[in-house]
């Protein structure tokens, strides 16, 4: 009995010990229990036990494909798992949901949703998709209204699409491309004449709110109705109109105009309005472009009108933020230029080689007091290749298209510009030019001598000469002898009030009774030096008479 007693007390003593190591092997596990049970765990605590849960109660779920939402709030979603996702693939929630991995993280993936984030809950159940923002292309889309993502908004049915691409693609590099020397005619005298544009540039529209800027954009869509309703696929210019942050009644608006000209048939709408979502704006731009990418790729012509980039900016400026990314100048991000570069590269004019096609760029940037050396502004012209400045004072003054002939500059499309326009309005920059030093100089004094003068006679009538009506686009051949007439001094003894009147009416005697000249400047887009003389001599007795 005594030599058992040693024995009694090892096996308690050992007992005690193995009562006390389980208890602290079971103490933190029974914390961590009690920390996510009053959800005070700090998101990568509750990353690991999310992991440790989803481990232990299902064997088939895969952390590489599947994930968890830790939080969610204004439109973000902070994902735990997912560990294969791709930057800018799309997920999707189990409440239906989707959304597009922007932030990969170490321990967490920053999802942006599309749509509204009521719908989703935290730690519900996210999965990969495998895809790449994609979106429909090909002509089955022209007539078509469709949002962000390409789906159709407008009640007319679903897109039964010939394919689909990415949002988001690298831009053609050197060799595939071709210098610029096609034109696209907006069918505006003040920009034919002084800052032409060509097929495959870039070329940027720029001023303050309500200074006219889509309505130029808009022009010069309804000006390639004149080649689009023939049959000569080369000269057929496809129209992409993407409108981002913008009032759904103004879109509604500028897609009735389209109907009412007979312009909607050859042109998409691409609509991400103001009351969707930040992701939807930020994406909507790169989905019109990869529209317009196919009519490009496929041998053909077109343009696409970003209505507008500082909209565009701003969304990608709040996602940023939101998902922590450091903030830069006027709290951009820093890749902000990136954004509108990888964008804009995108147009370009194709080498034969590559089908010859090409995909034109106007992109409007809003300005705030007629400040250009803001950031966004500044990074969008140095991207651009020209810019047609619009200026407030102008357009109050009655100058529309209220165009600032001085800061407004086209750096390729003096190449692309028809020949006959060439010829006649050489002169016609240099000339404004002058007229607007000699008009600051003659607010101050009267005594003014006869060239100065005459200077100001005739710059104001060039000045009148140049503006035009909203949704009156005008062919090459009617604007020609318009400049011409301008430009060599015709003009000078009719009333500034009757220039407008004098445009229509030397228009239709042009049109009854000098086909020739006019079918010289359609057909060869260049006047001799016979056709020249005979056309001023044609001027000259028309303005007599009038």
């Amino acid at each position: 009995m005594l030599s058992a007693r040693p024995i009694l007390r090892t096996a308690a003593r050992s007992a005690a010990v193995a009562a006390r190591s389980s208890l602290r092997v079971a103490r933190p596990t029974l914390l961590t229990a009690q920390r996510y049970a009053s959800a005070k765990a700090a998101p990568t605590e509750v990353s690991s036990i999310l992991e440790d849960r989803i481990r232990g109660v299902s064997d088939e779920a895969n952390l590489n494909e599947t994930g968890r939402v830790l939080s969610v709030g204004d439109g973000i979603a902070r994902i735990y798992g997912l560990n294969n996702i791709q930057a800018e693939e799309l997920v999707e929630f189990s409440s239906g949901a989707k959304g597009m991995a922007l932030n990969l993280e170490a321990d967490q993936v920053g999802v942006v949703l599309f749509g509204s984030d009521r719908l989703v809950k935290e730690g519900e159940t996210v999965k990969r998709t495998g895809q790449i923002v994609s979106v429909p292309v090909g002509p089955e889309l022209l007539g078509r209204v469709v949002d962000g993502l390409g789906n159709p908004i407008d009640g007319k049915g679903p897109i039964n699409a010939s394919g689909s691409s990415r949002a988001q693609v690298k831009a053609p590099g050197i060799l595939p491309r071709r210098s610029v020397h096609e034109p696209m005619q907006t069918g505006l005298k003040s920009v034919d004449a002084l800052v032409p544009i060509g097929r495959g540039q870039r070329e940027l529209i720029i001023g303050d709110r309500q200074t006219g800027k889509t309505a130029v954009a808009l022009d010069a869509i309804l000006n390639q109705k004149r080649w689009n309703n023939g049959t000569d696929e080369k000269k057929k210019l496809y129209c992409v109109y993407v409108a981002v942050g913008q009032k759904r009644s103004t879109v509604a608006q500028l897609v009735q105009t389209l109907e009412q000209n007979d312009a909607l048939k050859y042109s998409v709408i691409v609509a991400a309005t103001a009351s969707e979502a930040a992701p939807l704006q930020y994406i909507a731009p790169f989905t019109a472009c990869a529209i317009g990418e196919w009519f490009r790729d496929n041998g053909k012509h077109a343009l696409i009108v970003y209505d507008d980039l500082s909209k565009q900016a701003v969304a990608y400026r709040q996602l940023s933020l939101l998902l922590r990314r450091p903030p830069g100048r006027e709290a951009y991000p820093g890749d902000v230029f990136y954004l509108h570069s990888r964008l804009l590269e995108r147009a370009a004019k194709m080498s034969d080689a590559y089908g010859g096609g090409s995909l034109t760029a106007l992109p409007v940037i809003e300005t705030q007091g007629g400040d250009v050396s803001a950031y966004i502004p500044t990074n969008v012209i140095s991207i651009t290749d020209g810019q047609i400045f619009l200026e407030a004072e102008l357009f109050y003054k009655g100058i529309r298209p209220a165009i600032n002939v001085g800061l407004s500059v086209s750096r390729v499309g003096s190449a692309a510009q028809v020949k006959a326009m060439k010829q006649v309005a050489g002169s016609l920059k240099l000339f404004l030019a002058q007229y607007r030093e000699v008009a600051a100089f003659a607010q101050f004094g009267s005594d003014l001598d006869a060239s100065t003068k005459q200077t100001l006679n005739r710059g104001e009538r060039l000045t009148q000469l140049l503006k035009q009506k909203q949704y009156h686009p005008l062919a090459a051949e009617e604007q020609v002898p318009l400049i011409f007439a301008g430009v060599n001094g015709f003009l000078d003894g009719v009333a500034l009030d009757r220039i407008g009147e004098f445009e229509e009416a030397f228009s239709s005697y042009l049109k009854s009774n000098e086909t020739g000249i006019l079918d010289a400047i359609k057909n060869k887009g260049e006047l001799s030096k016979d056709e020249l003389e005979h056309l001023s001599k044609v001027t000259e007795e028309f303005v007599s008479t009038f």
